[in-house]
């Protein structure tokens, strides 16, 4: 099914689906989780827009690769582009903020580290971007200051706060634009708190953002 950009009330956002720049290791106990390295700049990688899919529809995992894991990440909906000669009020560029599963198929992804090879097959698969509805920008009274969770079968699997970034949203973005420059409709995913592990057939998902928009799925 084609992706389309939507709003907690089901209303279709007048922007195209766009790339999705993803942002890794910005949460130290995540990094700590899996034995990474500390990167010196912002380790910055990108899904196509055919990566994207509905949280709303029943989630699909590839198949025979190994293990798909989670990784629960706010994602920032550009509206306005955003280049190194861009302003610096960047929330004035942003529609709204959702949460995005950056699913990984983590087996291909350590094989394809240890080789030194680019990580997309384990990354950039289709559908291996779902996304919530998003929530306008202006019903956040700051972007450094947001809960979110994952929880998985009623257990919760990861749980954060923008606070916990190594480097805010407004440092990010400032980074990014310096590299890929953002059009309308693209999509920013600012990392993921420790707690990643394999999801299966069967497992129903919950997502809270902000403790005041919750979503949900299962998996196929």
């Amino acid at each position: 099914m084609l992706y389309n950009h939507h709003d907690i009330s089901g209303q279709q956002i007048d922007l195209p689906a766009g790339k999705v720049v993803c942002i890794g290791r910005n949460y130290l106990e995540h990094i700590r989780e899996l034995d990474n390295a500390v990167p010196d700049q912002a380790l910055l990688f990108m899904k196509p827009s055919t990566a994207l899919c509905s949280i709303n529809s029943p989630l699909f995992l590839p198949e025979n690769l190994g293990e798909c894991h989670n990784e629960v990440e706010i994602a920032l909906l550009v509206k306005d582009k955003i280049d190194r000669h861009s302003h610096d009020n960047f929330n004035s560029s942003i529609w709204g903020v959702a949460l995005g599963l950056d699913l990984t198929l983590r087996d291909l992804q350590t094989k394809l580290k240890s080789s030194g090879q680019p990580w997309e097959r384990a990354k950039a698969f289709d559908h291996s971007c779902p996304i919530t509805p998003f929530v306008p920008v202006n019903q956040f009274t700051s972007l450094g200051d947001i809960d979110f969770s994952l929880t998985v079968n009623d257990k919760v699997r990861q749980s954060g706060n923008s606070n916990q970034m190594m480097r805010s949203i407004d440092m990010l973005i400032n980074e990014v634009r310096q590299v890929f420059t953002l059009l309308p409709g693209d999509i920013i995913l600012t990392g993921t708190p420790a707690g990643v592990g394999a999801l299966k057939s069967g497992d129903k998902l919950a997502l809270n953002l902000a403790n005041r928009y919750k979503f949900s799925c299962e998996i196929k």
